[in-house]
């Protein structure tokens, strides 16, 4: 299994008051700062548990997502990706980590976003590459535990497939339930 399109999910610590549109201009922003990276922002804030503010990239999707009724920034891998699947997991996951502290670093948002790093979700949005099934999590689960290996060092950590539907994605969380000592980024 070759993985592309990669979801990565990092939650807000909770509560999260800060309302969905202070997004849409802070994502402004960063369209504006850019020199054509980031494309367009589209607003679904009127979803309740749903894709949130979505900044739109050719390569990738920045989004503040509510899917599940949890807050959190999603980052959608749209481009194709070379290497292992450890090192496009990796890559994924580093964008999503550093999109999240840039998002706390924001003037606006300082003191009020915090990401906790204790709970990340994986998705693969390709069910034609990894269709959402035991084998399939098998496969990739040797790369995602490695991951969360680094990821939280030596705090013991899960590893869990959320749906075994196969009408969903493939989804695995990783979690720890230690407060992280440092940010993972």
């Amino acid at each position: 299994m070759e993985l592309q399109k990669i979801n990565v999910k990092v939650f807000t610590a909770e509560p999260n008051n800060i309302p969905l549109t202070d997004f849409i201009d802070i994502f402004h922003n960063w369209i504006q700062a850019t020199d054509g990276v980031y494309l367009d922002v589209a607003d679904y804030s009127h979803m309740q548990a749903g894709p949130g503010i979505v900044l739109v990239a050719d390569d990738a999707n920045v989004s503040i997502d509510e899917t599940g009724n949890r807050r959190g920034l999603l980052y959608s891998q749209k481009g194709k990706l070379s290497g292992s699947n450890l090192e496009k997991l990796n890559t994924v996951l580093r964008s999503a980590l550093e999109n999240c502290q840039r998002l706390e670093q924001e003037p606006a948002l300082r003191g009020k976003l915090r990401f906790v790093g204790n709970e990340v979700e994986i998705l693969v949005n390709d069910r034609l590459v990894a269709s959402n099934t035991s084998d399939a999590f098998e496969e990739i689960r040797p790369e995602i535990d490695f991951l969360g290996r680094r990821l939280y060092a030596s705090t013991n950590f899960t590893l869990l497939r959320n749906h075994e539907d196969p009408r969903h994605r493939l989804n695995v969380t990783l979690s720890t339930p230690c407060r992280l000592k440092r940010k993972p980024y």
